[in-house]
């Protein structure tokens, strides 16, 4: 045996390689002028590096994402590209003009048609479709960027940056290329000379650029009160009365969408009249829903910890300092990676819309032909079997689950409560529960190793359709779980499969609750129920804090 003769720095010689052409670019301390951004990027990328450009839910490095699409290819090509999102059109438009060829990432939104085109056409190679959560990870193990461009609200030349309200992925990129001896580009609305707050140290960032505007943001979670239905209140009433109620949830995150919009808007009305403040909804990991402010304040909710900002919502959160997490400078600080891992091990219950279910109970929210990727919700989704704390309602469901002991004998132990919602048919009168997945034919269409499922079966413990609820932790097995998925699929294929005898005794013994079983008058299930009906009396809640974006204001 002997030693292995070897230099032990050649991360530190080639990053103080890259540097050198670059260096000269700085004008005053880390700055460089927006003119020079691509001879920037010229000089310390090389090509088949891993880079990162931030593309989050929100916030959006488009302005370096603009300077690398403008690189010259025959120096700079083959790119891999990690990114937790790839949202905008600029971001493939690198994978068009092959200035990058394979990417690893977490969602893509509007894109996902778009990514399983590229894909498609053999303009992209596709690693991993990842939860944010694991590809953080994984930025840490081999999915290492040796550049990383990031976005802030400010900037001071000695590159200390002010991230704020949307800091969301910003501490964990630049972490994992700094500290591997890697490169950090921060584009910033503007460079000051002083912060309110450091949020990344500067001896972490290389170079700072003022952007000729401001980075994007998408009001990814803003949802106009004026567009929820009657069927989606029914949904809501059912799952305060079954879920919340009988599981007494006080720890939990809302996915985004419609429903969850509903359920936020029913607690200060119909969570009032059932005698649930103070029992239900304490503590969120959550963005900042404008549809939970009546909630908030109504007095419902203790805490958010919140994985990026929204748009409009600043001004609210600063004032409201003992619900959300408040910097020394009076602004709320998000961070995706925190409040993952908060979503993770610390919330009993994930519920939110999904586009289909099968009849096992597997839900995705792909489609054949768009890869629109997953965001965080599998990792909420899904029953961490790290977790070592109890609390009521998680242990709850596992006393309920049928099949307990047949894994772990007489050992007792919790489990999280994972719901998704879905009306038996959605747009366009397309069944939300079918025999296969969409997800399997993207698998084929795009090549995929595996289908891109958000929820395993496993894992979802209820659904809810305008039919009742399937309390599938209950089922004894397979068989069970599939009839009671049938119990609930209304007209839908799926449905028209149900045996009445069996439905029957499946609401019997409780694994299958219809709103009568519930209680639940069909006819109250309206928007006189919502605390607030339009974006307008949102605002007026917020005493005038909310400011929504201009594309919800109709008045």
């Amino acid at each position: 045996m002997s030693k292995v003769k070897r230099k032990w720095d050649t991360l530190r010689t080639e990053y103080e390689e890259r540097m050198k052409d670059a260096i000269p670019l700085r004008r005053r301390g880390k700055e460089i002028d927006a003119a020079d951004t691509v001879q920037l990027l010229e000089a310390v990328i090389r090509a088949g590096d891993k880079v990162n450009l931030e593309g989050n839910n929100q916030k959006q490095a488009d302005f370096l994402a603009e300077c690398l699409s403008k690189v010259d290819i025959s120096k700079i090509n083959d790119l891999h590209m990690v990114q937790s999102a790839a949202p905008l059109p600029v971001f493939l438009e690198l994978f068009e003009k092959g200035i990058a060829s394979k990417l690893d990432f977490a969602y893509a939104g509007p894109m996902g048609g778009k990514v399983a085109e590229f894909i498609n056409e053999g303009k992209l190679k596709l690693g991993a479709i990842h939860t944010y959560l694991e590809l953080f990870a994984r930025y840490f193990i081999d999915l290492t960027p040796r550049v990383s461009m990031v976005c802030a609200y400010q900037a001071d030349r000695e590159g200390n940056l002010y991230t704020g309200f949307n800091t969301e992925d910003t501490p964990v990129v630049v972490e994992a290329a700094k500290f591997r001896q890697g490169i950090v580009i921060a584009q910033a609305n503007e460079i000051v000379d002083k912060l309110p707050r450091v949020d990344i140290p500067g001896d972490w960032v290389d170079f700072v650029v003022e952007s000729p505007k401001p980075f994007y943001v998408e009001p990814l979670f803003t949802r106009d009160p004026a567009a929820i239905t009657d069927s989606q209140i029914l949904m809501a009433m059912m799952a305060l009365k079954g879920i919340y109620k009988e599981y007494g949830i006080q720890r939990l995150n809302h996915g985004i969408g419609f429903y969850t919009a509903a359920i936020e808007l029913l607690l200060p009305t119909y969570g009032e009249e059932l005698g649930l403040k103070g029992k239900i909804c304490n503590h969120f990991a959550l963005n900042p829903h404008p549809t939970l402010i009546p909630a908030i304040e109504s007095g419902w909710v203790d805490s958010i910890h919140s994985f990026g900002g929204e748009l409009g919502m600043a001004d609210y959160c600063a004032a409201r300092s003992d619900v959300f997490f408040i910097g020394p400078d009076g602004t709320m600080r998000s961070n995706r990676a925190y409040s993952q891992t908060a979503g993770h091990y610390a919330i009993d219950m994930f519920i939110g819309g999904t586009l289909q279910i099968d009849k096992y109970g597997n839900s995705s929210a792909a489609t054949a032909t768009r890869v629109a990727g997953f965001g965080g919700a599998p990792n909420m989704g899904c029953d961490a079997k790290g977790r070592r704390h109890a609390t009521p309602a998680w242990l709850k469901c596992g006393e309920e689950f049928g099949q307990q002991e047949e894994y772990i004998g007489t050992m007792p132990r919790g489990k999280r409560l994972v719901v998704q919602m879905a009306e038996t048919f959605l747009e366009k009168m397309q069944p939300a529960y079918v025999d296969e997945l969409d997800a399997v034919k993207l698998q084929k269409n795009a090549g995929l190793d595996m289908p891109p499922i958000m929820v395993y079966s496993d894992d979802v413990t209820h659904i809810i359709s305008e039919e009742g609820i399937a309390f599938l932790h209950k089922c004894r097995g397979l068989e069970e779980r599939m009839n009671a998925i049938r119990g609930v699929a209304g007209y839908t294929e799926i449905g028209l499969q149900a045996n009445p005898k069996i439905t029957k005794d499946l609401r019997e013994r409780g694994i299958i609750q219809t709103p009568e079983d519930l209680g639940i008058d069909r006819g109250r299930a309206n928007r006189s129920l919502l605390a607030a009906k339009n974006v307008k009396e949102l605002v007026e809640w917020s005493d005038g804090l909310y400011n929504p974006p201009a594309r919800f204001r109709n008045w």
